[in-house]
């Protein structure tokens, strides 16, 4: 081959390699492009997916009407709440009830329909009892608190006391899921407090002051979609209402009220409240606002990553109930028991062959309002 025609070929591979280099980057680039494009679309659909739906306002156009008493907090919002028992200037005992997960102020002031009351006109008359149940942040009327904690709910219950003008120190009921109110009462207003009764209690399988083999057992033995349901509440809790609007997705059987109960009274009940109605009706009434601001944030603050560990407070200079049935199907009886074997200032009542719904006990609420304020000290 003669020079020149080497120094010809050499310059066409030069030429030919210089031209594929650009349409392969720029192919390249391309594709980067189109990913990024998906990526993007995807993302931003999902994020509209799992967005909840704005609250209906109470009171607001289009919204729930307001038919309760409320009060206006500091930060704007609104407080519903429902008076029982003698009239507040006559009571000796002043107290605040925090009503359960799906219930409303109206649990334990005003039965539905044959449904049983947790608390006897009769006995408040004899005890003296004035006793107030609010609408807990996003249940009922109450304003939801889309920033609500712990803290705030104990601030809630605080300035609830001093809009009625409960004096500087009152009683604290609390039933199921409103128990973290009570336990955030106890952490952050001890010295509004002259006693507590906390009624089977949820509670938070993380904290972390339970053994990892005593918590670990106990959560097995949940249902699945409650396991997973737990799991997104503390991990991802921006993605719940998304997880639990999905069908094919395991959820909780506690929202969807199929949780197994071991307890025949509990069964009984909640067949009956279902077959009646009552329950869809305490659903609505709980719910109206939107479920995101009610059941959901009320799983976000339970089951997420608290502000403090319960298992770690300090004797409070008040007494502390806590009733628990043994045979209850949604609150493990074995971690109940592990806390207040801890916390020995607890004054622990297991009943037994009961379950978790306390209200369908006969007499129960009598019980828990003798108990409670027959050792008061008054300040």
């Amino acid at each position: 081959m003669s020079k020149e025609s080497a120094i010809a070929d050499a310059s066409s591979t030069s030429s030919s390699t210089t031209t594929d280099q650009p349409a392969s980057q720029s192919g390249m680039v391309k594709n980067i492009a189109i990913a990024a494009s998906l990526a993007i679309g995807l993302g931003s659909w999902f994020y509209t997916a799992i967005q909840p739906p704005k609250p209906r306002l109470c009171g607001s156009e289009g919204g729930p009407p307001v038919t309760a008493s409320r009060i206006r907090l500091r930060d704007g919002r609104h407080l519903a709440y429902e008076e029982k028992g003698v009239p507040k200037d006559k009571a000796r005992f002043k107290i605040i009830f925090c009503h359960s997960f799906s219930g409303t102020r109206l649990d334990g002031i005003r039965a539905f329909p044959v449904f049983p009351s947790l608390w006897m006109q009769e006995t408040m008359e004899e005890l003296g009892v004035y006793l107030v149940s609010y609408d807990r942040a996003g249940y009922g009327e109450s304003d939801p608190n889309p920033r609500r904690s712990l803290r705030s709910d104990a601030s809630d219950i605080e300035e609830l006391a001093d809009a009625l003008e409960l004096g500087s120190r009152f009683f604290l009921i609390s039933l199921s899921i409103g128990g973290c109110s009570a336990w955030a009462c106890i952490k952050y207003i001890p010295e509004r407090l002259a006693g507590v009764a906390l009624l089977t209690p949820v509670i938070n399988y993380r904290w972390p002051g339970f053994p990892k083999n005593l918590f670990q057992e106990a959560y097995k033995q949940q249902h699945i979609g409650d396991q997973w349901t737990l799991r997104i509440s503390y991990y991802a809790p921006w993605l719940l209402y998304w997880w639990m609007s999905q069908s094919w997705l395991p959820t909780s059987t506690v929202a969807k009220g199929t949780t197994y109960l071991p307890n025949r009274r509990d069964a009984e009940y909640r067949e009956f409240a279902i077959s009646n109605g009552i329950r869809e009706e305490r659903r609505k009434l709980a719910t109206q606002q939107g479920v995101q601001e009610s059941y959901y944030r009320d799983m976000m603050v339970m089951f997420g990553k608290w502000e403090f560990d319960p298992l770690d407070l300090q004797k409070p200079p008040f007494p502390v109930h806590l009733w628990q049935g043994d045979e209850d199907g949604v609150v493990p009886v074995s971690l109940q028991r592990y806390i207040c074997q801890r916390l020995s200032w607890i004054q622990y009542h297991e009943l037994p062959m009961t379950g978790h719904y306390l209200s369908a006990v006969p007499g129960f609420g009598d019980t828990v309002l003798k108990t409670l304020l027959a050792e008061t000290v008054f300040f």
